[in-house]
């Protein structure tokens, strides 16, 4: 199975766990809900919780699960989602007056121990890689992330494409304020997939999958204090897909963050 070299994740995670154990302080515990819909020809949701710790000032760790729904012209199909461990480390920090800028990378496993629900069941786990940067200021903000998700083979053996995501982000507080007033960042983002190709099946009822598509995605986050609501709508602009792979008409998220 393709994945399997990358049994390496589990093991670089394994090990910085045993290492940083002595050096954890300050821990941080979040909560996050979000929901999240995609709509081409029918219309997928996720509703997601995850559980964050932070083991020190620059390492967090983080399980989840979902709930899956399907919407179709054919069928109608829900189900409980995978659940999934992550973790996040920030390897470099510059603050200077008013600013921070830093660097991190992630890993995620999400596994294979949902019900069937939308579409085809994975037979493994999938695997997310990504590197992220951020600057934010009193005014201006901007992030970049790029990531490479690795997918398995479904339980009829047929190839699910890996995927490169990037995201580049600019945000804007029009008006500065303090730690005890509502804070408001409007964002513009541009969110691009390089989805590999691959074929599906035998002979006449064969499918080619792959391509490229890129999202222009307007987005507002809202603070206040250790609360955090983020909204935003991914909007196709560039769409250069295989014939048999659905075009998305569009995608929205929203996302409720405690900080404890």
């Amino acid at each position: 199975m393709k994945t399997n070299k990358y049994f390496l994740l589990g093991f670089i995670t394994t090990g910085v766990l045993i290492t940083s154990a002595a050096s954890a302080h300050d821990p941080v515990f979040e909560v996050h809900l979000g929901a999240h819909q995609e709509k081409s020809d029918d219309r997928h949701t996720d509703a997601e919780f995850e559980f964050k710790y932070g083991i020190t000032g620059d390492w967090v760790a983080g399980i989840g699960t979902s709930y899956q729904t399907m919407n179709g012209h054919d069928a109608n199909d829900s189900g409980r989602g995978p659940s999934s461990f992550s973790t996040k480390y920030r390897f470099w920090r510059r603050d200077t007056f008013g600013t921070q800028e830093s660097a991190a990378v992630f890993g995620k496993v999400i596994f294979d121990d949902g019900d069937s629900g939308p579409g085809a069941a994975p037979d493994g786990n999938d695997y997310l890689l990504g590197l992220a940067y951020g600057f934010e200021g009193r005014k201006w903000y901007r992030w970049a992330s790029f990531r490479h998700r690795i997918n398995a083979e479904t339980t009829t053996g047929l190839t699910r494409s890996d995927v490169w995501l990037v995201d580049l982000v600019g945000g804007i507080r029009f008006s500065p304020t303090e730690y005890h007033e509502p804070d408001w960042v409007w964002m513009l983002e541009l969110n691009g997939e390089l989805i590999e190709n691959v074929s599906q099946g035998i002979g006449s009822v064969k499918k080619h999958l792959g391509g490229n598509q890129w999202f222009l995605s307007p987005g507002l986050m809202w603070t206040y204090r250790n609360f955090a609501f983020k909204a935003g709508v991914q909007l196709p602009v560039i769409d250069d897909l295989s014939a048999d792979q659905e075009r998305d008409h569009y995608r929205a998220k929203i996302e409720l963050e405690w900080h404890l």
